[in-house]
């Protein structure tokens, strides 16, 4: 979720563009300049058809960043932490960190979206009934007001995780007390959906409608993979809840001193003990000093593992990213996330306690599921 282009911060959030955010960008901008301007202004040359068309494709994207402010404000009211807002192909993501707190948030965080797409609805509708007669500005805005309502709609949809199923899973979950239960219920809906727009899309591709049945296709894929990817997340988060950094985190690191060349490390700790993870130990004062991992030593050629030192490749002690033993490990993983690291040092002050890594959690999350826990 962290990856794409980022274009700045808004509420201290910081706004994203996924590469394939262009590729809507684009196919929109051409539909509008070949297939609907030209119906209503048979006049204009195609350079200002195209104009128009971009101009009309930059504010959908922003009717759609709009829509997920929406879901990110009340986020936020709710003490929700946001890490983030993407735009990508079809739709924009707003990453919230935790679960809500009660059915009552998750309802108002999840209709907010889809409320403040109809208020644009409703804005760029009231335009079009002032500016009919405008050249340049009827069609505009008699388009973005149709396809607000049908983003209103189509996000109601009672397909987890789109709105409408998380509006679903609030009242599942308010019914049955338990937010597990009901995001397995929510995501089982979303799943059918998804496999109803698959149909749908297969059966009018053969209808003759190639077009139309792939893009159902497509939403029905789109759709199935996203229920499927949250209801995982939410299983990890049930699994993490109540869990905490020292009961995971690995306590018998292995350290190197600061002077060991690269190849050495390789050749007498990685290759035969199989480590990954090394905490360096400061030759004088024999304290930690920094770490190094695997993908460090991917920054040197091998032409130079003989003289380069374990020092002058490790991250420093002052750069490390940590967290204390009695962090939640839910806490942890998304801190993880947060600065793209897959292990951290567990530090109690300035004492070293252990090592945490990706892999670890990751361990643990299939051991209790192994055991049914």
């Amino acid at each position: 979720m962290n990856s794409g282009i980022f274009i700045g911060k808004i509420w201290d959030i910081p706004i994203r563009l996924h590469l394939s955010w262009f590729i809507i960008f684009g196919l929109v901008t051409w539909s509008l300049a070949v297939g609907y301007f030209p119906l209503e202004y048979d006049s204009l040359s195609p350079v200002l058809l195209w104009v128009l068309g971009a101009v009309t494709s930059l504010l959908f994207a922003l009717s759609v960043l709009l829509h997920e402010l929406g879901h990110s404000y009340f986020a936020l009211r709710s003490k929700v932490p946001v890490s983030g807002v993407t735009l990508f192909i079809f739709v924009g993501v707003a990453q919230i960190k935790k679960e809500p707190k009660s059915p009552g948030e998750e309802f108002r965080i999840a209709i907010a979206g889809p409320a403040t797409s109809l208020l644009l609805a409703g804005f760029f509708g009231l335009i079009w009934l002032l500016d009919r007669s405008v050249l340049f500005l009827a069609a505009p805005s008699a388009w973005l007001a149709r396809i607000n309502f049908f983003l209103a709609v189509f996000n109601l949809i009672p397909g987890y995780p789109l709105d409408g199923g998380r509006v679903l899973r609030s009242i599942i979950w308010e019914r049955t007390k338990s937010l597990a239960r009901a995001t397995q219920v929510a995501a089982s809906v979303g799943q059918s959906v998804a496999l109803i727009f698959i149909v749908v899309g297969i059966f009018t591709i053969f209808s003759g409608e190639l077009y139309n049945g792939l893009w159902l296709a497509f939403i029905g894929w789109f759709l199935q993979n996203a229920a499927t990817s949250s209801l995982s997340q939410s299983t990890i988060q049930h699994s993490l809840k109540g869990v905490q950094v020292s009961q995971v985190m690995n306590t018998q690191y292995e350290t190197v001193p600061g002077d060991m060349t690269l190849k050495t490390l390789i050749d007498e700790h990685i290759l035969t003990g199989g480590k990954r993870i090394f905490l360096v130990m400061d030759t004088c004062s024999f304290e930690p000093c920094g770490m190094i991992t695997i993908k460090d030593l991917k920054t040197v050629e091998r032409e130079q593992w003989a003289t380069i030192r374990v020092r002058d490749v490790m991250v420093p002690k002052r750069r490390l990213i940590s967290v204390s033993p009695q962090t939640a490990l839910l806490e942890a993983l998304h801190k993880m996330d947060d600065f793209n690291v897959a292990q951290m040092p567990v530090m109690d002050g300035e004492v070293l306690m252990g090592v945490l890594s990706r892999e670890q959690i990751l361990h643990y999350i299939r051991l209790r599921s192994e055991i049914g826990v």
